[in-house]
Order: structure tokens, then C-alpha cells, then sequence
């Protein structure tokens, strides 16, 4: 099975779970291409969206196991077909 490239977006609605986010990102981060985070000073949330290329249990354990922490929401769009990618 080829890997898949996707998106993954969390919007974090509470800022004290910022190191259990992180903690779990890093568990994650052979999966992680690019990561960019946005406090957005002033507003009840902030997003950080991620770029990955793994596999699809791999993709959807990230997103699912971030949705699961309090104040965090989760969202990922995975390419329809895999791809062979020499990494």
C-alpha cells in the first residue's frame, strides 16, 4: 500500500493542552513534512496545520488521537489514491 499525502488541521480552543498537542506531534513526526502553528492573539483559537505523507492508519491515528484531546478539534484530507515515494 502507498503512502498518501494529506492535510491535517487542529484548532485548539484551549491553550493549556499545548504540550499534550506537542507531546503527540512528536510521536507523529516521522509522518510530519510541515508544521505551522497560529496563536491568532485576541481570538478563542488557534490553528496549526500540518502536511503529511504516511500511511492512511498512520494519518488517521494523528488526527483521531488529536480530536480526542479536550479543546482540540480535528480535521484531515488524504490524497484518494497512494503514491510511491522513495523516504
Amino acid at each position: 500500500m502507498g503512502k498518501r499525502i494529506g492535510t491535517i488541521t487542529l484548532l485548539v480552543s484551549d491553550r493549556r493542552r499545548a504540550e499534550e498537542v506537542n507531546h503527540l506531534l512528536s510521536e507523529y513526526g516521522d509522518i510530519i513534512l510541515c508544521r505551522q502553528g497560529l496563536p491568532l492573539q485576541g481570538e478563542p483559537v488557534s490553528v496549526i496545520s500540518l502536511i503529511v505523507l504516511g500511511s492512511v492508519d498512520r494519518i488517521n491515528g494523528l488526527c483521531g488521537k488529536s480530536g480526542r484531546i479536550a479543546g482540540v478539534e480535528a480535521k484531515a484530507v488524504v490524497t484518494k489514491s497512494g503514491y510511491a515515494v522513495n523516504q
